[in-house]
């Protein structure tokens, strides 16, 4: 008996020291604009999702960053559902609309399909939803959830933001003040390495929905760095899509309270340079160790089972503050 207890009083601390100790690092997975996929290469989109769901254990969230289609059709939104689908049940997943998801090619905020595809219904029930900007509609939503003992909010916008949604967007901000948040977003970053501003190619303004104004005036980058990410000081990532050139741009911020934020760009689509037309599959992984203040990002192919290793694709944040 004596032996017994000894053995259990030795269990019970083990598990103690293990859960204070022991805390599992975040890990992550960005999937970029998947346009070329849905219209040309389906494969590799379900190679993608299948990598991912095979690797879930590993996984805290997926982020996908717009552009799910090249032409905004049923045809394509099919191939975009049937592969994110993989993904039901199996690790928490969010998305985002890009400028071909709206209208035609965003003439106008036309999200018709992408709800019909992506209903609110049931993306609404999944775990870790929060909210929208507007009940029954998938275009702005929030997400919460806890990792290595850390709290954290993904705030999911459209692209282009408009004036009244960065408002929301604020007010969901200042009502979680202990959590440490990640914007996702399809247009934001430029690949010199700068947000998004006058002079760049692809602003969110020069398409036919960048013609409204007042509360749905559309914002580009930079306005969206002034009017929401440099204003509270738990924004913690920003990671975006969009932009062609060489597909990649990397900044570091600080915002008005002495924060810094990690700003992101990734889009290795038909039409970014060395893309091959874009079959490759590439993903983001961003994997935090917070014990090391640590994050480390790195570029993987499941589709071609290779790293890009250059400095745009693999490299580290050290000092991060998660408190």
């Amino acid at each position: 008996m004596k032996y017994l207890t000894n053995s259990i009083i030795l269990l019970v601390t083990i598990i103690i020291v293990t859960g204070c100790t022991g805390q599992k690092n975040i890990r992550f997975v960005l999937m970029p604009d998947i346009q070329t996929y849905t219209r040309l290469y389906p494969e590799i989109l379900e190679c993608q999702t299948r990598w991912i769901k095979e690797h879930a254990d590993s996984i805290t969230f997926v982020l996908q960053q717009g552009d799910m289609t090249e032409n905004n059709i049923d045809e394509q939104w099919k191939v975009a559902a049937s592969g994110m689908n993989i993904l039901d049940n199996q690790v928490p997943y969010a998305f985002v609309m890009g400028n071909h998801d709206l209208g035609n090619n965003s003439d106008k905020r036309d999200s018709k399909l992408f709800n019909e595809y992506f209903p609110y219904i049931k993306h609404s029930q999944m775990r870790h939803f929060g909210g929208a900007f507007e009940e029954g509609k998938m275009d702005n939503v929030w997400y919460t959830f806890k990792a290595a003992g850390i709290k954290w909010l993904i705030l999911c916008l459209e692209f282009g933001p408009r004036n009244n949604v960065l408002d929301w967007a604020g007010e969901v901000v200042k009502k979680h003040p202990h959590h440490k948040v990640i914007i996702n977003t399809h247009a934001y970053m430029y690949s010199d390495d700068t947000r998004m501003g006058e002079g760049d190619r692809w602003l969110p303004q020069k398409y036919g929905l960048g013609k409204d104004t007042g509360e749905n005036a559309v914002n580009n980058g930079e306005q969206m760095w002034d009017k929401l990410v440099s204003k509270y000081p738990n924004i913690l990532f920003v990671f975006s899509g969009h932009v062609l050139n060489g597909g990649v741009g990397t900044l570091v911020s600080i915002g008005e309270q002495g924060n810094k934020v990690y700003q992101m760009l990734a889009n290795f689509q038909d039409g970014v340079k060395g893309t091959n037309r874009g079959q490759t599959g590439f993903l983001r992984i961003v994997d935090i160790d917070v014990k090391k203040k640590q994050v480390k990002v790195d570029t993987y192919s499941p589709y071609l089972k290779e790293y890009k290793t250059d400095a745009k694709n693999r490299f580290s944040f050290e000092g991060v503050n998660f408190k």
